[in-house]
């Protein structure tokens, strides 16, 4: 593991800025009824405006609003239904200041999505969806570019790797350089190895133990692994919801390690955790 800075860069998203030489925290925020984490809590409207309020009371700059949950061998969702799960919290959070970033792979979800009001395009599937990476182009807003083989329905038995590292820069280069060709701003673009996602847990630990080699693709990171299984079988199998000292950890070796921007379940631990890091960066 090596100590990387953060990069001096700044997103525009609408009317904010968000500096990335100064970690933000992005609250996970999932509107589904089956999420691995905290399925079926804010999957009414008001209990997910009140989650999100209380994350960006905790320190949450960004709120990530998911309508489908990605969890391994998840069910597909309708279009429809994705839409409007998301559209209304999107036109509630609106109005407060805070950056809004959609958990989507669907095109027509981020356009009604942007439209409503948000700011960040967060894509696990890396704008491989039809009309994805032209949509991601025209609408000219930062966008996450998530590495994962296959759905997720299938993603865990896509986990053969030599180099699980290197493999995963290699993959997330050939998604940025088809994304730059269609037209996607390199200045828009931030990278996600994809904790969890076709990974096993030795492999997990690999990527993070490694984080720092993604600082040579030269794009912010973000780092997502909150909460995920491969933290909770270091941590002798405990249940999703007893994660958050595993999480935090995990986050701030991946901070350590150059990452921008970290998606977390629990703000208010993690942003505790970050105060301590920062104090003894600046002593």
């Amino acid at each position: 593991m090596q100590l990387m800075p953060l990069p001096q860069c700044q997103l525009q998203c609408g009317r904010f800025t968000l500096d990335l030489s100064q970690l933000q925290m992005m609250g996970i925020l999932n509107v589904t009824p089956d999420s691995f984490s905290d399925g079926g809590q804010h999957h009414q409207k008001d209990l997910a405006i009140q989650h999100a309020l209380q994350m960006i009371e905790e320190g949450a700059s960004i709120i990530d609003i998911g309508g489908e949950s990605t969890r391994p061998n998840a069910s597909p969702v309708e279009l429809e239904e994705e839409i409007q799960r998301v559209i209304p919290v999107v036109e509630a959070l609106s109005k407060y200041d805070v950056i809004i970033s959609i958990d989507t792979s669907q095109p027509e979800v981020i356009r009604a999505a942007v439209k409503a009001g948000a700011h960040i395009w967060n894509d696990v599937r890396a704008l491989t969806r039809p009309q994805a990476l032209e949509t991601a182009a025209e609408l000219n807003i930062p966008v996450v570019l998530m590495h994962m083989r296959g759905e997720p329905t299938n993603m865990n038995q896509l986990d053969q790797y030599q180099d699980v590292t290197e493999e995963v820069i290699f993959e997330l280069q050939q998604r940025l350089n088809q994304a730059i060709e269609v037209g996607v701003s390199k200045e828009n673009i931030i990278i996600d190895p994809g904790f969890g996602f076709a990974k096993n847990a030795q492999q997990n630990f690999q990527l993070l133990n490694e984080f720092w080699k993604l600082n040579r693709m030269g794009y912010p990171i973000l780092s997502g692994l909150s909460r995920k299984r491969f933290i909770g079988e270091a941590l002798n199998g405990i249940p999703a919801q007893e994660r958050a000292v595993g999480s935090v950890i995990g986050h701030l070796l991946s901070i350590q390690q150059g990452a921008s921007i970290v998606r977390v379940h629990d703000v208010k631990a993690t942003n505790d955790a970050i105060k301590v890091w920062n104090a003894m960066r600046l002593a």
